[in-house]
Order: structure tokens, then C-alpha cells, then sequence
């Protein structure tokens, strides 16, 4: 039979009930901070929407005397209409502190023409053309009729992606840009809204790397947009 001295157990009883008194402390204290940490995470997600839109684009046209020195004749620059779509991440702290990220794409042609040559690039060159723009966005604190008005601007990159089938054989140009937007929303069923706006994007008109068809000029495309919107 085996004895164990009376203050081996009176110091091991001691020690379970210590061990269990710090589980019993220390539960609370990581589900609390495990509810704290799942609690900031939320805020954070519901600060958080993404936007998907259909657009119209219109490009004003641009004009001016092309780069070939003694040999310059006055280009004109005219950009079909399309449509086109715009997708949106946008992160709103406050009505007036937000940021948004965007992604625009559309497909259009670019036509050149002169007053002085008839047949001035006839066939135009045929793009993908894409924006990335990082900005601002405020949403004032008052609604008006019930909507959610909102505006904001930045700027980033206009990338002209010519096609390999109407690009002329032309390179890939990216050139810097920046915009204004304005709009209204509003959420329809919990997370999941509709969104109206207009956009205009100002940069530099391209010229695909081709003396002939530099201008030097800037250009704008006005996009007027509707879509919805996800809220997490």
C-alpha cells in the first residue's frame, strides 16, 4: 500500500484548486477578447460595399496640329460611344471620410481625321480601354427624398488596350488621369441597394505612340451610371 504524507496532498489539493480558480479567470478574459476581435473585424466589414454599374460613355472630341514638326496638319480625334461597366470598392468611415477604388472598362473606337487628307487613318484604332482610379467619397448625413446623395473625385491611370483585330498594329498606351463623380443610393433590401451617378474622367488624349496622330491635347469621357451595390 502505497502513503503519501499529508502535506503532498494538502499541497497538491492546493494546486488544482489554483488551477482551475485560473481557468475560471481566464475563460471570460479570451472570450472577451475573442468577442472584441470578431466585434472590430464587424465594424470594419460593415464599412465595406461593392458596386457593379453599366455605363454610358461619351468622349469629347479633341483637336489640334499633330507632332511632325515642319510637316504638322490639324488631327481630329473623335471616340465612339459605348457602353461599358464600373465596378466599385468603397470604404466609408464617417458620412465625410470614405475612399473608393474603381475599375472602369469600356470598348470603343478612336477615328482620326484631318482637313487636309481625306483618308487620314480611315478604319480608326479599336481599344480596350480601362480606368483604375483610387478616390475620395463623402456621404453628406442628410438624405433627400429618401436617398443617399454622395460625391467624391481622384485620379489614377487610363489604359488604352488596342485589339488585335481593329488596332492597327498600334502599342498599348497608359496615360495618367483624374475625375469627379456624383450620385445618390439607396438600399432596397438589407446589404443590397441601387445606385445612380454620374462620372466624367479628364486625360490626356492617346496617340498610341504615333507621331502622326499626337495632339497634345486633353480629352474628357462623361459616364453617367446605374447598378447596384452589396453592404456588408
Amino acid at each position: 500500500m502505497l502513503f503519501v504524507s499529508r502535506p503532498l496532498c494538502v499541497r497538491s489539493l492546493a494546486l488544482c484548486l489554483a488551477a482551475s480558480l485560473a481557468t475560471l479567470v481566464a475563460a471570460p478574459v479570451v472570450q472577451a477578447q475573442s468577442s472584441s476581435t470578431n466585434t472590430a473585424l464587424t465594424k470594419q466589414l460593415q464599412r465595406l460595399d461593392i458596386g457593379l454599374n453599366g455605363t454610358y460613355n461619351t468622349t469629347r472630341t479633341a483637336s489640334g496640329l499633330n507632332d511632325l514638326q515642319d510637316l504638322s496638319v490639324p488631327v481630329q480625334q473623335k471616340t465612339s460611344s459605348t457602353t461599358g461597366a464600373l465596378l466599385q470598392f468603397r470604404y466609408t468611415r464617417s458620412p465625410w471620410m470614405g475612399g473608393e477604388f474603381n475599375i472602369g472598362y469600356a470598348r470603343n473606337t478612336h477615328n482620326f481625321s484631318s482637313t487636309e487628307q481625306t483618308d487620314y487613318l480611315p478604319l480608326g484604332v479599336q481599344t480596350n480601354a480601362l480606368s483604375f482610379m483610387l478616390g475620395y467619397i463623402a456621404h453628406p448625413p442628410h438624405k433627400i427624398a429618401g436617398l443617399q446623395p454622395f460625391f467624391g473625385g481622384g485620379g489614377g491611370l487610363m489604359y488604352f488596350h488596342t485589339t488585335s483585330g481593329g488596332g492597327q498594329g498600334f502599342l498599348k498606351q497608359g496615360v495618367g488621369g483624374y475625375y469627379y463623380t456624383a450620385g445618390v443610393e439607396r438600399e432596397i433590401v438589407p446589404h443590397v441597394g441601387v445606385r445612380g451617378q454620374f462620372r466624367q474622367l479628364f486625360y490626356y488624349a492617346p496617340d498610341f505612340y504615333q507621331s502622326f496622330l499626337t495632339i497634345q491635347k486633353n480629352t474628357s469621357t462623361m459616364e453617367p451610371a446605374v447598378g447596384i451595390y452589396l453592404h456588408f
